[in-house]
């Protein structure tokens, strides 16, 4: 945790995240869709500093992505716990250099976040249809069912079961890869870095 407890200020290059999600360019695109910045810059600094400045720096990250996204999910938990579990890695593994292992780390951490956001979508898609159908049976609701109309459909706001089964799929699938691209040349080099810079704390 050296570079946590020597250099807090460190940790502020987090703000860099959601720069890069605002000012992602269109050719750093895959189908629209741009890689997972808080996935390129977690990865590395958690193999570096141990599990607790990971899960510490998971927390605030998550805290800070879900205020560029305010809503109903958050990424909170997802990076926690990868950030304490490449924390772990880190240091009770041998170092973690080589690029393919990155791109790997890269791709089941995105791939793990996006489920889980997918997975409160469904969790908050199903609490919204079963809230609605409830209060359907008032006149408005009985009405819309006439029709053939579901009133839960209307009611709700958002990601719903087929955009998830649909475009979700695809963006979740188009994020996973470019990060998993992208992470053995931008996680080499912040790995390199930060090991860099704790190294010489430790003198």
């Amino acid at each position: 945790m050296d570079l946590l407890t020597r250099q807090p200020r460190l940790a502020a290059t987090a703000l860099l995240v959601p720069l890069l999600v605002l000012a992602s360019p269109g050719w750093l695109r895959l189908d629209g869709v741009g890689p997972c910045w808080a996935v390129l810059w977690l990865l590395p600094w958690a193999l570096s500093d141990g599990p607790f400045s990971g899960a510490c720096a998971g927390l605030g990250l998550g805290l800070l992505m879900d205020a560029l996204h305010p809503g109903g999910v958050t990424q909170v938990p997802a990076l926690l716990l990868l950030g304490w579990w490449w924390g772990r890695m880190g240091r009770r593994a041998p170092p973690i250099q080589r690029s393919f292992s990155l791109g790997l780390l890269a791709l089941l951490g995105t791939a793990l976040l996006g489920l889980t956001l997918t997975l409160q979508w469904g969790v908050l898609d199903w609490f919204g249809a079963r809230e609605a159908l409830q209060q359907g049976g008032a006149v408005t609701g009985r009405n819309l069912v006439d029709q053939g109309v579901n009133p839960a459909l209307l009611a709700l706001p958002g990601w719903r079961w087929d955009d998830l089964a649909g475009a979700g799929f695809q963006v979740l699938l188009a994020q996973t890869l470019l990060t998993a691209l992208l992470a053995p040349m931008l996680c080499s080099l912040q790995l390199l870095f930060w090991r860099q810079m704790g190294a010489g704390w430790r003198r």
